[in-house]
């Protein structure tokens, strides 16, 4: 029997994630709601045309099917150079591409196309569609269907104990997610507190979620304010970040501070909601009296701490509301231009390093609602955007990452340049819509953007 798991061994499991420069990737994740075209409902797993059959249908293109007892509840697939990507679930249906570490930002637009194509191809048949926003527009959450994954049931009876709107999280919102490397402990932490403090930058330019139930709802990304109420424990923006002396050591620190969700064990979810993790490494868990845990156990609970930016093998930017293919795009675009080109990592530092706590507090909740238009440290949003995508655009060219031996990644940051000169949202262009062409009808959203 294997020695017991002791905290030094936590701590090496994130430094393991150091790579060099030249084995640098991007991954990019992407969550979109799927619905029912004749009436827009979304579709619950067991339906004839529900999403038990998207992902049987989606077998034919070489995915696996990953079982939860008798549920196909993921895929998964590898890539011509070995590496794997994965389609899952959300706890509402939201399907969820978690795109495999590629060179290029042109690589994961290739990939994310394809994925489309196969969606659509596949939901085509089935009579269903996609829509790409931070939050369901239309549906109550008691009109959301489960999932059959067994750590949703657990965390969907624990979220009503910590915060108002953790179930709204699980059920209607989509996000797109990027996810990138780092060369050592420093680098880990100057690209941590730059992201950390840019994050609320990149809501309010990707944010698009303006409708709940059929009505604006007041915000402008009401995928970010469900965030500011869902659990103090694990969410917002861990100010022990730009502290002297962070590191992986305080990292560990604040995720075995943070209460667990399960543990899983042959195939079950055991229900640890609330217990410590820091109890399971002396053998003293109460839903596991006497024993300890595996890496895989500090894996999984890593993946249920939900910061503004994520700390795992990779950091994980996770400010960004759902959006079409083009921003799914540049969001791998806007990040690999900030953080993996030191002149342009360094002046995006610069922005932001006069900020304290309470400004990136304010600046977090503030973005929800004004976008570009909130203010931070005596400038606009929308001028500290400009300043942003602007050195991501440099860090583009410096990368000099051609498709084709022509263009470089530049392009994908356009839009985002569009955004921020504008001053203009993609929520407030669709309230513009809903005040104008649509009548107030909230439905022809999935009409005019539906993928």
């Amino acid at each position: 029997m294997s020695e017991p798991l002791s905290r030094n061994d936590l701590v090496s499991a994130l430094d393991k994630g150091m790579k060099p420069r030249d084995q640098w990737r991007i991954g990019a994740e992407h969550e979109k709601f799927m619905f029912e075209r004749s009436d827009l409902h979304r579709p619950s797993y067991d339906e004839p045309a529900g999403i038990r059959a998207m992902l049987d249908g989606l077998t034919r293109f070489g995915w696996a099917p990953v079982r939860e007892g008798e549920n196909v509840i993921a895929l998964e697939r590898r890539n011509v150079d070995g590496m794997s990507s994965s389609i899952s679930l959300e706890p509402g249906g939201q399907f969820e591409l978690s795109g495999a570490p590629l060179k290029t930002v042109h690589d994961i637009c290739d990939e994310t196309g394809r994925h489309l194509v196969e969606v659509k191809t596949v939901a085509d048949e089935l009579g269903l569609g996609c829509l790409g926003l931070g939050f369901d527009p239309l549906w109550r959450r008691d009109q959301v269907p489960i999932m059959p994954k067994g750590r949703y049931d657990i965390m969907r009876a624990y979220m009503p104990k910590v915060g108002t709107l953790g179930l709204d999280m699980m059920l209607r919102t989509c996000t797109i997610q990027s996810n990138l490397d780092f060369e050592s402990e420093a680098d880990m932490v100057l690209k941590f507190r730059t992201a950390l403090a840019l994050q609320p930058i990149a809501t309010a330019l990707f944010a698009n979620s303006p409708f709940t139930e059929g009505k604006p709802n007041g915000f402008l990304s009401a995928r970010a304010n469900v965030w500011t109420d869902t659990d103090p424990d694990r969410t917002g923006m861990i100010d022990f970040v730009f502290e002297e002396g962070f590191g992986f050591d305080r990292y560990v620190d604040y995720a075995l501070d943070t209460p667990m969700y399960f543990v899983k064990r042959n195939g079950r979810y055991i229900d640890a909601s609330g217990q410590s993790f820091r109890g399971f490494l002396e053998g003293k868990l109460p839903a596991l009296p006497g024993e300890y845990p595996t890496m895989k156990d500090w894996e999984d609970h890593l993946t249920t701490l939900f910061p503004e930016v994520r700390l795992k093998s990779y950091l994980e930017m996770r400010g960004a509301d759902g959006g079409p293919w083009s921003r799914i795009c540049a969001l791998q675009g806007l990040w690999a231009g900030v953080l993996y080109d030191a002149p342009s990592l360094a002046s995006c530092w610069d922005l932001v390093k006069g900020w304290d706590i309470e400004d990136h507090e304010r600046l977090r909740r503030d973005v929800t609602r004004l976008g570009l238009k909130a203010e931070v440290a005596g400038r606009s949003v929308r001028d500290v955007a400009r300043d942003m995508v602007a050195l991501a655009r440099m860090g583009l060219k410096n990368r000099g990452q051609f498709s084709g031996g022509m263009v470089d990644e530049r392009g994908y940051v356009s839009e985002l340049e569009d955004i921020a000169d504008s001053g203009v949202t993609p929520a407030e262009r669709l309230l513009d819509l809903y005040h104008g062409d649509w009548q107030g009808d909230v439905s022809r959203v999935y009409r005019d953007f539906a993928y």
